[in-house]
């Protein structure tokens, strides 16, 4: 296969973005469709690969698997290896034990799936696994264990006829992109069957190109490179993903391959040689960048700043050179490779991966090894007071129920309602006044207002309907309790706002805004009193923009201290113009009146953690907040 310069330039066109966005550089918002291109690039080049071996009747399995094992496995162990010590040294127990049960899965080429199944609400900040771009390598190896077998079956049926195959899967793997997004999002961005049309565009460039002169068309050269940077620059994490819009990226990439001979402006531009060197080493670049940028997040007490990420994304670079020059070259050698044989490679590469799944079945099981500490206090204490606070019990998160653990009472005369930023007062109103008649109701993300919900960014319509079904059943169920006096409503609102509102008629409103959420939330509250029922909205807690639970345990763990972990107050948000707005129709309980003076907000109070995470409180600062303060007497007070 001729080696093309321009291609390892579009390599580094693919890696410098992703790097940039995960750095957090906000031009970059789209940053992250330089794995899609990776993707096309890995289809092409390998398929080229799988189709001239085929042609020449020279096709082996071993022979393909064991390219892959000296192409993937040594910087990638290497990498893994490096970020061993980091993690036991930084992380607490949760998130050790997840990072072990990482170790696992990408050393079975399992991390997408993992990835997927922890992704939640109350699910670890992406930014803080250093493991979690892997993933797409997991996809890559997924497709590359069925796709050679796969040509090998259909080859008989000629060239033509596979390619056309190809394309029909291609084109259903795109469709169901298309629906997944809208169903089940999370699923569709990790899991390959959503991923595996990008990978095919790739391999119909190689069944078009391959065998064939390169074509050369300036201008459809240049059309696919402005696609993949314009893809770059305008979309960001609110854009649905993979979807039609991954067409930008994946025809912009196939444009490239297929069209920019050596003679094109397109392709001279990313033959340049610090492109085609950013290009070489764009694999292990890609490798390094994310654990060295969770482990600055995981050590820092708040935001790293800006500086320190973009010499973090320098380092990348340089290790990526190293790692290039020391560990990926030596096993890629054709004359003389480390190890020799094909025997030792897959030898080596399971002796290994199964000291990788000993120690991270190890780190599973000992729970992430809860037991290390600095002398002060362990990190399995510190682990306790992070713990995700669903409320009354984890039985009052995920629907609408009756369990009789989601109240202090048979017949209660309070109903909490709202979303997890209601759940974690529960313990704050109990802490208040002990006696009191409570009913949680419950469910994460689902603001409580009657009649509409929220899609996009992650919620989709399913989501949205089971959301309004959800707050029609707590209304219906408030009905039937004639003996609630009072109801306390509690959400940060600000999903709501931001984007697009799904009605209960199945109507889409785009960009709803404040005066439209405004009046429902009024009305809400009319339906809650026409029960006979008096109602409040307490507010959300006061945010930083980084982790405030970490920067406390952290803060702790190291000895640092810990009014590090203080933050300015800022009443200009959009969910507080909202409570403003209806302030006169529906009391609202200022929180930031409880853990602010002033300007100034202090999430540690008598050594005790007010928050758990980035915005919710944790179970002791809730019932410390709601004791110091007699929220459940206030509440009833304020409430009409």
């Amino acid at each position: 296969m001729r080696y093309r310069r321009e291609i390892d330039g579009l390599r580094a066109v693919a890696v410098l973005p992703v790097i940039l966005y995960h750095a957090g550089v906000g031009l970059f918002g789209g940053g992250y469709v330089g794995v899609d291109v990776f993707f096309v690039i890995s289809g092409y080049l390998i398929t080229s690969i799988l189709i001239g071996d085929l042609e020449r009747g020279t096709f082996s399995i071993a022979r393909f698997y064991e390219r892959r094992a000296r192409r993937i496995l040594p910087a990638l162990f290497v990498v893994m290896v490096a970020c061993m010590p980091f993690a036991y040294l930084w992380m607490l127990p949760q998130e050790l034990k997840n990072f072990a049960k990482s170790l696992v899965a990408v050393t079975l080429f399992g991390s997408n799936m993992l990835f997927w199944r922890e992704d939640g609400y109350f699910a670890a900040a992406a930014e803080l696994k250093p493991l979690l771009h892997t993933w797409s390598l997991a996809v890559e190896e997924q497709y590359y264990l069925l796709f050679p077998l796969f040509l090998l079956l259909v080859w008989r049926l000629g060239r033509r006829r596979v390619a056309g195959v190809v394309a029909v899967l291609a084109v259903l793997s795109l469709l169901l992109a298309e629906w997944g997004w809208r169903h089940s999002p999370v699923a569709n961005f990790y899991l390959a069957p959503t991923r595996a049309w990008e990978l095919l565009a790739g391999s119909l460039c190689a069944f078009a190109s391959v065998g064939r002169p390169q074509r050369a068309n300036g201008g459809l050269a240049a059309a696919g490179l402005a696609l993949i940077l314009s893809a770059v620059f305008a979309y960001d994490s609110r854009t649905p993903f993979p979807s039609l819009y991954a067409l930008a990226p994946v025809a912009g990439t196939a444009l490239v391959i297929l069209f920019a001979g050596e003679e094109t402006r397109t392709a001279r531009l990313l033959s340049l040689r610090p492109l085609v060197g950013i290009g070489l080493i764009s694999y292990s670049a890609y490798l390094w960048h994310q654990p060295l940028f969770a482990f600055a997040r995981l050590r820092s007490l708040t935001t790293p700043p800006p500086v320190l990420m973009a010499a973090l994304a320098l380092a990348s670079i340089l290790l990526a050179w190293a790692s290039w020059r020391f560990i990926e070259l030596p096993f890629r050698n054709r004359t003389r490779p480390l190890p020799a044989t094909r025997a030792r490679v897959f030898a080596a590469s399971g002796a290994l991966g199964a000291v990788f799944i000993a120690l991270g079945l190890a780190g599973y099981v000992g729970n992430g090894w809860g037991w290390r500490g600095n002398g002060i206090v362990t990190q399995a204490e510190l682990g306790a007071r992070l713990i995700v606070n669903h409320g009354l019990s984890d039985d009052c998160e995920g629907s609408f129920g009756t369990s009789p653990d989601c109240a202090t009472a048979p017949r209660p005369d309070v109903l909490l309602w709202g979303d997890s930023f209601a759940m974690h007062l529960a313990q704050g109103i109990v802490a208040s006044d002990p006696g009191v008649a409570l009913r949680q109701h419950t469910i994460s993300s689902c603001a409580p207002i009657l009649g509409i919900a929220q899609i996009g960014d992650g919620k989709t319509a399913d989501w949205a309907r089971g959301c309004i079904r959800f707050n029609d059943q707590v209304m219906d169920w408030l009905r039937t309790q004639p003996q609630v006096a009072t109801v306390i409503l509690s959400s940060p609102f600000g999903g709501i706002l931001e984007g697009d509102l799904l009605l209960a008629d199945g109507e889409i409103l785009r960009g709803g805004g404040e005066n439209y959420v405004a009046e429902q939330l009024l009305e809400t509250a009319r339906a809650i009193r026409a029960t006979g029922a008096r109602v409040i909205i307490v507010s959300p807690t006061p945010r930083s923009g980084w982790n405030i639970g970490q920067c406390l345990a952290r803060s702790t763990y190291f000895g640092s201290d810990p009014a590090g972990c203080d933050f300015p107050l800022d009443t200009g948000t959009a969910p507080l113009r909202l409570l403003r707005a209806v302030g006169d129709g529906i009391p609202v309980y200022w929180l930031h009146d409880d853990i602010c003076d002033g300007e100034t907000c202090y999430p540690l109070r008598d050594g005790i953690f007010i928050y758990r995470d980035t915005g919710h409180l944790s179970r002791e600062g809730s019932a410390a907040l709601g004791r110091l303060h007699g929220w459940m007497a206030a509440f009833r007070a304020m409430a009409r």
